[in-house]
């Protein structure tokens, strides 16, 4: 008994031993949590000022992402509003640069079958006297080598060997004085070279009534051989071959204007004449050609022949569409009728 006294004791020691700890030991733990709850409080406030500054980096990037769409828009409407998408100018402006160029052209002469060896000097000279030159620029040259560009080839003079003529173009300081300048159309400047000189206005027309259209020219003619060709007919104001700008070469027809209207008609006797070895084409510009008419005879006999064959080909052809149709049918059934009345007239005898 004394020994279960004992044990009862030192248990209820113990426990006592453990309560106490237990007391004395909850005070740090409610120390802890407090600090953690400190720490929890500052980690909110650094998350907040994270979430902030992340919030305030997207409403920037959303603006940024708003702005270059507008910017598209703009540049999107500015494409439409344009007439030409290459120069992007609005439709006032590119009329009134039409307008710029137009007046340009009228004061521009263009000066075409003159001889390679053609310099600026010469033509200054030549059209010096009707008013002030602004520029002159050659054109429709052929580089002597296909990785020389035009322009470098003007400048320098590096021409192939195998071209014959250049074309130019002389502007003016003023309208009057290129008006002048076309005195000069005609003139040989060189042996075997009359010039052509013209507006080089878009809006100078050509005289149908005085001109007529060559074809079946030689590639490698010359002007002034068809300008000696149709002298014969009357004074001739001017010839253009018609050539292509890479080679130089006339592509087989052209244009001979003259100074009166009878001339076109002795002009148009020498149709199928020969020019550099061809027979060359010449009818009234704006009429089309007509391939030439057979003889009267010759026309008439395969009239008469191919009459039977095309009523052959019409019979076969509603014959063809009578296979499926109800036509034949309606003419197949009289040659049936025919043959009864004579049958029934037997019978009755």
């Amino acid at each position: 008994k004394e020994s279960k006294k004992r044990k009862h004791s030192e248990e209820g020691e113990k426990v006592s031993e453990d309560q106490s700890s237990s007391v004395t030991q909850d005070p740090p733990i409610k120390a802890k949590k407090t600090r953690k709850k400190e720490v929890s409080k500052a980690e909110k406030e650094l998350a907040n000022r994270e979430s902030g500054l992340e919030k305030a980096d997207e409403e920037e990037e959303q603006k940024l992402s708003q702005n270059k769409v507008k910017q598209k828009k703009k540049a999107s409407q500015a494409i439409t509003r344009s007439v030409n998408s290459d120069t992007g100018t609005t439709v006032k402006q590119h009329k009134e640069k039409k307008v710029a160029d137009e007046a340009v052209h009228r004061r521009t002469v263009f000066v075409g079958n003159l001889p390679v060896s053609c310099t600026v000097q010469e033509l200054k000279s030549l059209f010096k006297e009707y008013g002030q030159i602004k520029s002159i620029r050659f054109r429709s040259l052929i580089p002597a080598e296909d990785t020389v560009s035009k322009k470098v080839a003007a400048i320098k003079h590096q021409v192939h060997p195998n071209a014959k003529f250049v074309n130019a173009y002389v502007v003016f300081k003023q309208e009057c004085d290129a008006i002048k300048a076309l005195n000069e159309n005609g003139t040989e400047i060189a042996r075997g070279f009359h010039i052509r000189v013209d507006i080089a206005s878009k809006n100078s027309s050509h005289d149908n009534k005085r001109s007529v259209f060559l074809g079946n020219l030689s590639y490698d003619i010359s002007d002034d051989a068809v300008r000696e060709h149709f002298s014969v007919c009357g004074e001739v104001v001017a010839v253009r071959v018609v050539r292509d700008r890479k080679t130089g070469l006339g592509k087989g027809f052209g244009y001979v204007l003259f100074e009166n209207t009878d001339a076109v008609h002795l002009a148009l006797k020498l149709n199928e004449s020969l020019l550099v070895g061809r027979k060359i084409r010449v009818k009234r510009c704006g009429e089309k050609w007509k391939a030439p008419q057979q003889s009267s005879h010759q026309s008439r006999a395969p009239k008469d022949r191919a009459d039977p064959a095309l009523k052959a080909k019409r019979s076969s052809k509603d014959s063809f569409i009578g296979e499926k149709a109800v036509p034949l049918k309606k003419s197949a059934k009289p040659k049936r009728l025919k043959t009864l009345p004579q049958k029934t007239a037997g019978k009755n005898k």
